[in-house]
């Protein structure tokens, strides 16, 4: 079925993108969405299934993980929340090597 168009949540998606997260598709948009608004946050496939975030701010980073992709934008969206929107706002708790975990 090569060359078809493909509809639905995945349409316009490129194949690559919908490899990335086979188990969620639904969220690949969400994603590319998340990026082009938050281009300073890193995320990606973490260790043993998970997917992480590392969150720059003046003082350091925040860096959080979830076992799923919709998990972790919605905890992003929670963080950012906090912060107005902006990566670059005072951090929750830090350590005292300038980096949070989550």
């Amino acid at each position: 079925m090569r060359g078809h168009p493909v509809s639905g949540n995945s349409a316009g998606l490129t194949r690559p993108a919908l490899r990335m997260v086979p188990d969620e598709p639904d969220q690949v948009f969400r994603l590319q969405e998340f990026r082009a608004a938050h281009p300073d946050v890193i995320l990606g496939k973490g260790e043993y299934g998970t997917w992480q975030a590392r969150i720059p701010h003046r003082s350091g980073e925040t860096v959080t993980i979830r076992y799923t992709l919709r998990e972790l934008l919605d905890r992003l969206g929670e963080l950012l929340a906090e912060n107005d929107g902006a990566p670059g706002g005072c951090p929750p708790a830090a350590s005292p090597h300038g980096a949070s975990a989550e």
